[in-house]
């Protein structure tokens, strides 16, 4: 693949970007990233430990006169959020990102471009690399996993990190040092369903697409549409005879879903797609503002599908998908403009006897989490559904008399002449569980401009890295 981001600065940190775009790297599939981290560990002899998570640091020493500085690790995750458009022919598992520059910013030709977290493991790459940064001794540690559930810093021992101030190279808004995060949890909600013989009746393919999904964390405020409960509001809406055979959307847990689609079957098409297209103008006038590009398709097929459900199963499950919470659900009443507590319904499955609702749960405040999840139980439950609460994560408190913090907002303040803002993020970092597996860690998250994460809309400020780059160069010097 060409260069495209070679007249870019910094030129080393682009240029680790742009072989890391390279490399497939969804979660869980981390093993290709982490032969590069080691690759360039090794050609820079540098010291190296590897866990059975697949996390990795590597040990670089203090610049000669430094020594005596205290161990800074540099943190960021090898993992990335897959997503595509539909009409995009693309196969993450083996195909490089196709990375391209619009204007300021650099972005992705239909898919994620993986910018969360690849500048930050960039930036780690290039510390380790770049012999005329000053600095004390560093730590990077590259986790894997965490776009899944943070799985990778879950998996952390205790003795795998010596240093007690950590750079989180995580955030995504230049100027702003996170603080604090959401903690958060998902749930998988299963319901045994029925089918019947499918009578002789045309066959419907119902297509919701266009809109603009996001991060079900940074995003959720926005009040984007959510493609699975539109369209399940649609048919459940709908007074027209169908027999539903599925409705699936969503493929991450922590993505708003874009597209949704449905296959029913139908005697009384007009009737159906009367009543569809008009809840489509209403939903297209309640979301003017914020989905201009959504659309809605029904197509006559011919493809061979399940059976329909049963009247029964059918409702219930329409039922299921329009009663579960989505968005936000709380604002904190201590610090303004920050969700509290938020719901995503992310993924929806249908399979020969049964449907799963992925639902993925955010909170600043524990006892709200639990909430949170006890009323999509109760939901299940009024549906007949069974529900698998899966492992949670642990907010991370801030800490406003932080020493990293001070340090960061003087550097800060004499680079640009501007206070930096200070703030907690209703997303999941790994500082939650950093924090707790070592206890006296001062920690910190920064980064530069990126907007749109978990999408294929997402896309990094190209002057906003270079100046993400000084702040951590100037850092790591006050520091040693």
């Amino acid at each position: 693949m060409a260069s495209v981001l070679s007249n870019l600065k910094p030129e080393l940190l682009w240029k680790h970007f742009e072989e890391i775009s390279k490399i497939p790297r969804c979660s869980k599939h981390e093993e290709p990233v982490g032969e590069y981290v080691l690759s360039v560990a090794e050609r820079l002899g540098l010291a190296f430990k590897k866990d059975d998570a697949g996390n990795i640091v590597v040990s670089k020493p203090a610049t000669p006169g430094h020594e005596n500085a205290p161990i800074v690790v540099l943190q960021g995750h090898l993992d990335m959020v897959c997503e595509k458009n539909s009409d995009v022919d693309f196969d993450f598992s083996k195909d490089p990102i196709d990375v391209q520059i619009e204007g300021e910013w650099v972005t992705a030709n239909g898919t994620t471009l993986g910018a969360d977290n690849g500048i930050g493991v960039a930036a780690g790459l290039t510390v380790l690399e770049d012999d005329s940064v000053i600095h004390g001794p560093v730590e990077c540690l590259f986790t894997t996993d965490e776009e899944t559930g943070l799985n990778g810093a879950q998996s952390l021992k205790s003795d795998f990190l010596k240093g007690r101030i950590l750079l989180n190279l995580d955030s995504e808004e230049e100027g702003a040092f996170s603080i604090g995060c959401a903690g958060g949890g998902d749930a998988k909600t299963t319901m045994a369903i029925k089918r019947q013989s499918a009578q002789d009746k045309n066959l419907l393919k119902i297509t919701l697409a266009g809109l603009r999904g996001g991060h079900s964390g940074l995003d959720i405020h926005t009040g984007r549409g959510n493609a699975i409960q539109l369209l399940a509001r649609m048919l459940f809406h709908s007074t027209a005879n169908f027999e539903l055979v599925s409705l699936e959307g969503g493929s991450k847990h922590n993505a708003i879903p874009r597209e949704a689609f449905a296959i029913v079957y139908t005697s009384d098409e007009g009737t159906l797609k009367d009543s569809l297209e008009s809840q489509m103008k209403d939903i297209q006038f309640e979301f003017k503002a914020v989905e201009k590009e959504m659309k809605l398709t029904m197509d006559t097929i011919q493809d061979k599908v399940d059976d329909p459900m049963d009247a029964d199963s059918a409702s219930r499950f329409l039922a299921l998908v329009v009663g579960m919470p989505h968005g936000v659900m709380a604002m904190s009443q201590e610090i303004e403009g920050l969700v509290e507590t938020s719901n995503n319904v992310a993924i929806v499955k249908c399979e020969k006897g049964s449907v799963l609702v992925h639902t993925s749960s955010r909170s600043s405040i524990q006892t709200a989490l639990e909430a949170t999840r006890l009323k999509i139980e109760a939901v299940a439950k009024l549906a007949g559904a069974s529900i698998e609460h899966l492992e949670s994560y642990p907010a991370w408190s801030p800490n406003l008399d932080s020493k990293i913090l001070k340090t960061m907002k003087a550097v800060y303040k004499n680079l640009t002449g501007k206070e930096a803002e200070v703030m907690a993020i209703h997303a999941g970092l790994e500082c939650g569980l950093i924090g707790e597996k070592y206890e006296g860690m001062d920690m910190i998250s920064f980064g530069p401009d990126l907007r749109n994460p978990h999408s294929p809309d997402e896309k990094v400020h190209i002057e906003s890295v270079g100046r993400f780059w000084e702040l951590l160069l100037e850092t790591l010097k006050v520091l040693a």
